[in-house]
């Protein structure tokens, strides 16, 4: 398994019709039903120390019912959010009980930094938990996890849960496929992010989230990447050679360090 170097890599080709279809072909109702539905929990967290152990130390300070992964990820995310309880969605079956959907969970805070934003958190794009024989591997599973931030948009009424279900559909290209992101990877959506809206923005970029650094957890390493929303131009630019992914996002970030997707950008 290695991991895809670009929008043109052969094997990337063969299975981005997966995600394509995924995100197209679900329904808006189905993807806001993420919100409040029955069919999904709220999870508690609790707090833990970064930390890199021997197995022997993994196995004192651990036990089989603790979330490992998860708890260092929290870390992080308590200390860019301090005293924030975040709204968390899960499925309510998991993708190891057969599940449909492969992320145990997203997190969403809502920052002020910069402006006003939502800000998308995954679980389960790495060793989310208790594993002995993953202890300081080199990579937690997939080696990252996904963030997003989004400026609130009107028709949303505060309830983005099409982004969940964008977030979900990526995992399932990841997880069926054996390929992952990695900085500057860039894809197509084949229409707008969030269906059924006159948009500009068709497209994704990945990037290093700006506020949360790449962490080493008892299970080996995780980057933080951030999908941000790209325009068809700007897709079809970098597509043809015209100018390149880390290009778009340094111009990007001169107006927008956080690289915020706005669905009014043209």
């Amino acid at each position: 398994m290695s991991k895809i170097k670009s929008y043109h890599s052969q094997h990337f080709n063969q299975h981005l019709t997966i995600i394509v279809k995924l995100i197209n072909n679900l329904e808006l109702e189905k993807q806001n039903s993420f919100f409040g539905s029955k069919n999904f929990y709220l999870v508690i967290h609790f707090n833990s120390k970064k930390t890199k152990m021997t197995l022997e130390e993994y196995k004192k300070k651990f036990s089989e019912d603790d979330a490992v992964g998860w708890l260092s990820i929290d870390t992080e995310l308590e200390r860019l959010y301090p005293n924030q309880e975040p709204k968390h969605f899960a499925p309510a079956i998991s993708y190891m009980l057969g599940g449909e959907y492969p992320l145990d969970g997203v997190s969403i805070y809502e920052s002020k930094k910069q402006e006003e934003h939502f800000h998308f958190v995954t679980y389960g794009f790495s060793e989310l938990y208790y594993n002995e024989e993953k202890v300081n591997g080199e990579f937690s599973k997939w080696g990252f996890e996904l963030t997003f931030r989004l400026k609130p948009f009107e028709e949303d009424n505060g309830n983005p849960g099409w982004a969940i279900a964008l977030l979900q559909n990526i995992a399932k290209y990841v997880f069926s496929s054996g390929n992952w992101f990695e900085e500057f990877h860039y894809m197509p959506a084949n229409g707008p992010i969030r269906l059924d809206t006159k948009t500009d923005i068709t497209a994704l970029i990945f990037v290093a989230d700006p506020e949360i650094e790449k962490k080493q957890t008892p299970h080996g390493e995780v980057s933080f990447l951030q999908i941000v929303g790209i325009t068809s131009a700007e897709f079809e630019a970098i597509k043809e050679g015209r100018t390149s992914v880390e290009e778009i996002v340094n111009k990007l970030k001169e107006n927008n360090p956080l690289l915020i997707t706005d669905l009014h950008r043209k």
